[in-house]
């Protein structure tokens, strides 16, 4: 990985730069106002300038993300975290000495430290005249094309700094992540419940099912678990006491990466106590109707060709109804194995002969059901052997009160009516056992512990897991779940060490002049 032509000149400033006593890297910078601060107040000040400069200096700090070069004139751009502002540089007010250094050493990219006064230019534009200027940072890449930008896709993964430097679009998707993160916290405070952080690392896995990442846990010399769920420490809380509970954490399966699963991904759970699932199913909908006014100020959104509308009330159907509707199969009469794979192999699912149950069931939801729901709909009443953690409905044991939600043909929550009853969990986990042990990968495994738990007493109570990557999505009109995380797992690719080799002998040289 040899150096470039700019990278090389780069460097070759940097140390003429340390030679002249200057730190290419200073410690602190002075900052009276931002960028879109500064715009603000001369607006307000201007009418009493009448055409004048402000007398008033500030100073402002940013990247050099434009520079114009018109001999003793140089116009040039920088942009802070709140916007851009206009920097006018000329050689009689500068000063020829430190005009000529701004042009000698300043690149694109380089973070500077401006004082001056604030007027518009002839054109227009609000613009400090500069008095005095200085390095903060200097840049030793080049920005990308600023025609082009930076579109390789495994690029802006990979690099998701250049991404952001480049494509404004990528950072304000980050922006709208974080408001819709933050109406959530917003949404289920104001409604008395308490934010609280469980355990990632997990002797026991479980309250989904899904594929653990195993790791050693050397000091105590055990196998650990990163956790799938937050589920089960959730409703211990409970167990002790709390009524309203939440926590958005990261999660972990090892599984399949694809436009829609990453193996670690942002999940929103809370639990309420004295709720069931259809208590939940309506504050659901009112959270995301929250979230999309905050982050989006409307309830309209464009979904790759389709406009969907979020306004409620949202389409409610049971499971039944609709894996009947979209497959002809009825499975409270289809209860049998073999007799459920024959149907669904004859639709084209894809399952095999050792497909236990309730993994074909939920194969016949994701193939031909899923992609029919793009306006929101929530299915409910799924069957038992689908839903190991859920309280059977009362009018009939072979359902459970358990509900999730689909909008632009992807499931985005998944709630229930809470099981509390300790045997019934105790029965439900030892079935779970029992598909692991015909080849079900993904069951629970028995935890005692919770079960133990549950003997001390649960109220009733509603849970409820969202996935805030895919809401992102949604929200964002992004196809694939990596754009809108911002460091997305990637396959290690294996490179050589070349840019160590190349920037050594710089660093040797700079620490012989640092140390005289």
């Amino acid at each position: 990985m040899p150096l470039n032509d700019q990278q090389q000149q780069r460097l070759a400033k940097l140390q003429a730069l340390r030679q002249q006593g200057v730190d290419p890297y200073p410690p602190r910078a002075t900052r009276t106002h931002t960028t879109q601060a500064a715009i603000a107040r001369f607006l307000e000040r201007e009418p009493a300038l009448q055409g004048a400069p402000d007398p008033e200096g500030i100073s402002v700090v940013g990247r050099l993300t434009a520079i114009r070069d018109m001999g003793k004139l140089v116009f040039c751009h920088i942009r802070d975290g709140y916007g851009a502002l206009q920097l006018y540089l000329r050689q009689d007010v500068l000063g020829s000495e430190q005009f000529a250094w701004f042009k000698r050493y300043l690149d694109l990219n380089d973070f500077v430290e401006a004082h001056g006064h604030l007027f518009r230019t002839r054109t227009g534009e609000i613009t400090l005249q500069v008095t005095s200027i200085r390095l903060l940072s200097k840049a030793l890449q080049p920005p990308p094309d600023k025609w082009h930008g930076l579109s390789d896709v495994e690029t802006r993964y990979r690099q998701r700094y250049v991404d952001l430097l480049a494509n404004e679009e990528t950072r304000q998707l980050f922006v709208t992540r974080t408001r819709i993160i933050s109406a959530i916290r917003r949404f289920l405070d104001e409604r008395g419940f308490l934010e609280v952080e469980t355990p990632t690392l997990q002797p026991l896995y479980g309250g989904a099912a899904a594929r653990p990442f195993t790791t050693h846990y050397h000091a105590l010399d055990q196998t650990f678990y990163l956790r799938i769920s937050d589920e089960l420490y959730l409703k211990r809380l409970l167990v002790g006491g709390y009524e309203r509970v939440y926590e958005i954490c990261k999660d972990f399966r090892n599984e399949g990466i694809d436009s829609r699963h990453s193996p670690e991904f942002t999940m929103l759970e809370f639990y309420m106590a004295y709720a069931d699932y259809q208590e939940v199913m309506n504050l659901c909908e009112e959270l995301i109707l929250a979230a999309a006014d905050a982050a989006l100020g409307q309830r309209q959104i464009q979904w790759g060709e389709t406009t969907i509308d979020l306004s409620p009330p949202w389409r409610r159907m049971t499971l039944r109804e609709a894996l009947r509707e979209a497959t002809g199969i009825d499975f409270l009469e289809v209860t049998e194995q073999e007799t459920l794979y024959e149907r669904a192999r004859a639709l084209g699912a894809d399952v095999t002969p050792t497909t236990v149950w309730p993994r074909i069931i939920d194969e016949l939801l994701k193939t031909f059901v899923r992609p029919r729901l793009i306006a929101p709909t929530f299915l409910y009443d799924y069957p038992v052997a689908l839903s190991p953690l859920a309280k059977r409905k009362p009018e009939d044991p072979r359902l459970v009160e358990r509900f999730q939600l689909f909008i632009g043909g992807m499931e985005l929550a998944n709630a229930y009516s809470e099981l509390n009853d300790p045997l019934d969990q105790l029965a439900r986990f030892l079935e779970q056992a029992r598909d692991r042990a015909r080849g079900d990968e993904e069951a629970m495994p028995i935890d005692e512990d919770y079960v133990n738990a549950l003997m001390y007493g649960m109220p009733p109570t509603g849970g409820f897991g969202l996935g805030i990557d895919r809401l992102v999505m949604l929200f964002t009109n992004q196809q694939a779940i990596r754009e809108v995380i911002l460091f997305p797992q990637l396959r290690v690719k294996p490179t050589p060490l070349g840019l160590t080799e190349a920037l050594t002998p710089y660093i040797a040289e700079e620490t012989s002049i640092n140390t005289g």
